[in-house]
């Protein structure tokens, strides 16, 4: 009997703790793309315009006992876009593109309310297109590794961040243009202004 009562506060302390260790909640925001058409193959662009974007999705974080850190992996829908003019003919078209983004930061609170971060933002591009009718199909390669840094403040449940990301390889992307395959890098820097709720 006593070992059934010694394993039964083992276990709701062990619980106990697990909770006072882990938070996790959902998020959503704006983005601003800067930077993010580049090109590779030949001289096709000019005036490229960044337009705010938004995201959307969920977040866990974990103490990391001893060291006063801790650790939060996300789960991100984002939807982007940029306006760009074609140097050839003028014409002006939207190029939008959606992703996943897994962005696993370690961070430090600060002063119960304030907190820093740093880590990798794993992304896997969903799709992306042209608005432009002449242009009737786009491909780009969906996996690329980036940086994020930032900080924000939480305020009971809910909290507010911005953060900027690097992307750290390019983004390869081909369309067609009549029967001509034309080759440019979309490599995602941005800002990004969070808003999240913890659960």
């Amino acid at each position: 009997m006593k070992k059934i009562m010694l394993m039964m506060f083992l276990a709701f302390g062990l619980s106990q703790t697990l909770n006072a260790q882990a938070a996790f909640g959902i998020k959503g925001g704006v983005n601003y793309n800067s930077n993010s058409i580049n090109e590779v193959q030949t001289d096709l662009f000019e005036g490229a315009e960044s337009r705010t974007g938004y995201h959307a999705g969920i977040w866990l974080r974990f103490k990391i006992p001893v060291i006063g850190l801790y650790l939060r992996p996300e789960l991100v829908y984002t939807n982007l876009s940029n306006e760009v003019r074609f140097k050839t003919s003028g014409n002006t078209t939207e190029f939008n593109f959606q992703k996943i983004d897994i962005p696993v930061l370690l961070g430090k609170k600060i002063f119960s309310v304030g907190n820093v971060f740093i880590g990798p933002s794993f992304q896997y591009v969903l799709g992306s297109d042209f608005s432009f009718s002449d242009i009737s199909e786009v491909e780009t390669d969906g996996f690329t590794v980036g940086l994020q840094f930032g900080g924000g403040i939480e305020l009971g449940k809910l909290g507010i961040d911005v953060r900027w990301e690097r992307a750290f390889s390019d983004v390869e992307s081909n369309f067609l243009s009549g029967t001509v395959s034309q080759r440019f890098d979309t490599r995602i820097n941005q800002i990004i202004v969070g808003l999240s709720y913890r659960l």
